[in-house]
C-alpha cells in the first residue's frame, strides 16, 4: 500500500510539471488604483505574459476601494506594452498583442463585497470570467485575486444557479483561485458555499501572510532588490514607456505579485502542488486556527472568520543563506538560519527580482546586448528510485547558457517539499559542483526527497533556473 502511495505521488507530480511546461490558463481581478502596487504588478505581469494565456483583467473593488473600480489604468499600462511588444519577441515568442489584451479587460460593480453578489450583479468582468470558467479547454483556470474577489463570488453565484450540481462540480474541479489575503466579505462566502473550490490563501491580518515576503526587509541579509533605489534603475529610469508606468511604492512593492509567481515556467515552480514550493512561496492544504492568522492583525476592516474546510495555505521553511566566498569553494552554506512562512517565498527574491529587471531590459535592447536565462539540463530522469544506504549521484553537466556565459551550480534537498522534512539530507560532495554525490538515507518505508538544482548565469543581470529531482528511497 505505501509503494502504491509513492507510485500515486510520483505520477501527480508528474503530470503537475508537464502542466507546468504548458501555458497556464489566468484569470485577473485588480482593485487598481486603490495602492500603486497593483499597478507594479501589473507591469511585471505583461512582461511575463508569454508565459500564460491570458483570459481577463478585471478592474474590481476591494476593502481600501469601496465605490470605484479602474479599468482606465489597466487600458493605460497595456498602451505602454503595445510600445515594447515588437521588442520582447526579439527574446522570447508568445507574447499576447497589446489588442488583444485591450479586448479582455473589463469592470466588476463599482460596489463592496457581498453588495455585489446576488440577483441582478452580473457585470462586464463576471461575464467574462463565466466565460472562461466554461471554456472547453482541460487546463485549470487559475484566478488570480489582487483585491477583492466579489466578481468571482457573484460568476459562482450565477453558476450556481444555472447548473446541476454535478455540472457545477465539474466547474469548480477546473479552477484554482490564489487571493492576496481577504480583501472584502466574499471571499469567506466563496470558501464556504463551494467547499470542494481550489484556493489559496493567507487569512486573517495581513502580518501574517506569506505573500509580505516579497517587499519585508529582512534583518541580516541583503535587501538590495527590493529598494528603491534599485527599483528606480533598474526597472522605472531609463527603462523605456513600460518602465514609467512603474509608480513608486507607497505601503509596499508589489504586495499582489505572488498570486501568479507559481505560474511562471522556471524548473522549480509546480502549479497544481502548492505545497512543494516555489517562487510564489510554499502552501499546505490544512483548516487554519482563527487565532493564528493574527486576528488582530491589519485586514481593512474585513472580518476575520474561522475556516470550515481545508485551505491551501501558510508553511514554514527553514533555510541556510549562501555565503559567497573570494577564496576557495565559491559558495558554500553560511550560518545564518531562517524559519517561518514569508521564508517560502523571499527566499528566492533576488531571483526573481534578477528576472525581473532582466525582462525590462528586454523591452529597450536586442538579443545580442541582453541577458536570457540558463537552460539547466540533467544527464538522469528527474525521478529516481533508490536504496536507503545506497550512494547515488545528481547530474547537471549538459546545461547551457544561450548568452555563452558561465555558470553557476547548486544543490540542496528541500526538505519540506518532500516527506522526510525533519532535516535535509547532506549533499556528500561541495554542492556546488555540476555533478554530486548523494547517499540515501535510512528508511524504514518508501520516502520522497525533493532535490533542487540552481543554475544561475554570470551575466547582467544574473539570471537563475532550476531543475527538480524527485527520488523515492525504499528500504534496502
Amino acid at each position: 500500500m505505501l509503494i502504491l502511495l509513492v507510485s500515486m505521488f510520483f505520477c501527480s507530480y508528474s503530470f503537475a510539471e508537464q502542466q507546468a511546461e504548458e501555458k497556464s490558463r489566468v484569470f485577473v481581478l485588480t482593485d487598481i488604483e486603490a495602492d500603486p502596487d497593483d499597478a507594479q504588478t501589473l507591469v511585471r505581469f505583461l512582461l511575463y505574459s508569454n508565459h500564460f494565456d491570458v483570459e481577463g483583467l478585471v478592474a474590481t473593488t476591494s476593502v481600501h476601494q469601496k465605490g470605484m473600480v479602474a479599468p482606465e489604468t489597466i487600458l493605460q499600462i497595456i498602451d505602454a506594452y503595445g510600445k515594447v511588444h515588437s521588442n520582447l519577441l526579439l527574446h522570447e515568442p508568445g507574447f499576447p498583442t497589446a489588442d488583444f489584451l485591450r479586448s479582455i479587460v473589463r469592470a466588476g460593480l463599482p460596489v463592496y463585497g457581498m453588495k455585489g453578489v446576488g440577483e441582478d450583479k452580473e457585470s462586464e468582468g463576471a461575464r467574462l470570467l463565466i466565460k472562461a470558467i466554461e471554456k472547453d479547454d482541460p487546463r485549470p483556470l487559475w484566478v488570480s485575486v489582487w483585491g477583492g474577489p466579489n466578481t468571482l463570488a457573484q460568476a459562482l453565484y450565477i453558476l450556481k444557479k444555472q447548473k446541476s450540481p454535478d455540472q457545477l462540480a465539474q466547474l469548480i474541479s477546473k479552477l484554482r483561485v490564489y487571493t492576496i489575503s481577504d480583501q472584502d466579505d466574499s471571499a469567506a462566502w466563496i470558501r464556504k458555499t463551494f467547499p470542494d473550490l481550489f484556493y489559496i490563501v493567507s487569512p486573517g491580518g495581513y502580518g501574517a501572510a506569506t505573500w509580505l515576503g516579497i517587499n519585508m526587509v529582512v534583518d541580516g541579509t541583503d535587501n538590495t532588490t527590493i529598494s528603491n533605489t534599485w527599483i528606480a534603475n533598474n526597472i522605472q529610469q531609463n527603462h523605456g514607456p513600460l518602465g514609467q508606468q512603474y509608480p513608486d511604492v507607497a505601503y509596499g512593492m508589489e504586495g499582489d505579485t505572488p498570486a501568479w509567481l507559481n505560474l511562471i515556467s522556471n524548473g522549480l515552480n509546480v502549479p497544481e502542488q502548492p505545497d512543494v514550493g516555489g517562487w510564489g512561496g510554499r502552501y499546505e492544504l490544512y483548516i487554519p486556527d482563527v487565532n493564528t492568522t493574527d486576528p488582530n492583525g491589519f485586514t481593512g476592516g474585513v472580518p476575520i472568520e474561522q475556516e470550515t474546510r481545508p485551505i491551501w495555505t501558510n508553511a514554514t521553511d527553514t533555510f541556510f543563506l549562501l555565503k559567497r566566498n573570494e577564496f576557495g569553494r565559491t559558495v558554500t552554506i553560511s550560518d545564518q538560519r531562517f524559519s517561518g512562512y514569508r521564508e517560502t517565498l523571499w527566499r528566492w527574491r533576488n531571483d526573481f527580482q534578477n528576472d525581473f529587471a532582466a525582462r525590462m531590459d528586454w523591452t529597450l535592447f536586442d538579443y545580442a546586448h541582453a541577458n536570457h536565462p540558463p537552460q539547466p539540463s540533467l544527464r538522469h530522469e528527474q525521478q529516481l528510485t533508490v536504496k536507503s544506504g545506497s550512494y547515488f549521484s545528481l547530474d547537471a553537466r549538459d546545461s547551457k547558457d544561450p548568452d555563452g556565459d558561465s555558470l553557476e551550480y547548486y544543490w540542496f534537498n528541500y526538505a519540506e517539499a518532500g516527506t522526510l522534512s525533519a532535516s535535509p539530507v547532506a549533499i556528500q560532495s561541495a554542492e556546488n559542483m555540476a555533478r554530486v554525490a548523494i547517499v540515501a538515507p535510512e528508511v524504514t518505508k518508501p520516502e520522497t526527497l525533493h532535490f533542487i538544482l540552481r543554475v544561475t548565469d554570470r551575466g547582467t543581470p544574473a539570471l537563475t533556473r532550476y531543475k527538480r529531482v524527485l527520488v523515492r528511497v525504499v528500504p534496502n
